[in-house]
């Protein structure tokens, strides 16, 4: 999922790896669906996921785009809901004029180089009030071999995540998920030196950790996780 090229082979399994988190992706969801507009653009949408958790509003418009023409295949295959239109390519696929109350990226914006070009070009998308959302790995201390095989170029934090403001646009909001999350991250890294985060581990974090993170972040303002959210706003 990286921004220069029309036609691009997915890298690493973590779409698979983390299918079944579903407390995790209720509790983020959560947080960015108060931002989806009337019609709401995924880039990078892999087999379309945030589609199938997001799209609750049979009224709303989607277009769920995704350079990978096998991921693009999956999601053909599946029963996504029928205000969803599913496109192969990137921003450049876009006509000049095209534009969306949400852009949403998902997952996507640390597999792209370029996240400063790719964020003004999402921009250009924009229509007046509407938003970009970037949900994102937080923290560069984090980093592990694992970010780097499934295609990471970075992780973000506040002050990197604010740096990728597009022209014209305003962060709205900035916060941090997962503060719980964070010791089993660091633990993984420092002390078992895995490589990847395994099945069973992804489920106790699901199950036990993130139950906790919901209770912990507010308390701390969302100024520690595992995650990060940007919200920007055009004016």
């Amino acid at each position: 999922m990286t921004a220069t090229a029309e036609e691009i082979a997915y890298v690493g399994d973590e779409l698979e790896l983390f299918a079944a988190a579903t407390n995790w992706k209720t509790y983020w969801a959560s947080k960015v669906r108060p931002y989806l507009g009337a019609r709401i653009l995924d880039v990078g949408a892999g087999i379309g996921a945030t589609v199938q958790l997001l799209n609750v509003d049979p009224s709303q418009q989607w277009v769920a785009l995704e350079p990978d023409p096998r991921l693009v295949g999956r999601m053909r295959e599946q029963a996504l809901p029928s205000n969803c239109e599913v496109r192969t390519g990137t921003l450049t696929s876009l006509a000049e004029n095209e534009t969306f109350d949400t852009v949403l990226y998902i997952d996507v914006l640390e597999h792209i180089e370029d996240d400063r070009a790719e964020m003004a070009r999402a921009a250009a998308h924009v229509r007046p009030g509407g938003c970009i959302v970037v949900l994102a790995p937080a923290h560069q201390l984090l980093f592990t071999p694992f970010d780097h095989a499934i295609g990471h170029f970075r992780r973000y934090d506040g002050r990197s995540m604010r740096a990728v403001t597009p022209p014209g646009m305003q962060v709205e909001r900035v916060l941090q998920l997962d503060s719980v999350g964070i010791s089993a991250s660091l633990a993984n890294k420092l002390i078992l030196k895995s490589v990847s985060p395994q099945p069973s581990q992804i489920a106790f974090w699901d199950r036990v950790m993130v139950p906790l993170s919901k209770l912990v972040d507010p308390l701390i303002g969302y100024s520690l996780g595992k995650t990060i959210i940007g919200i920007w706003r055009k004016a």
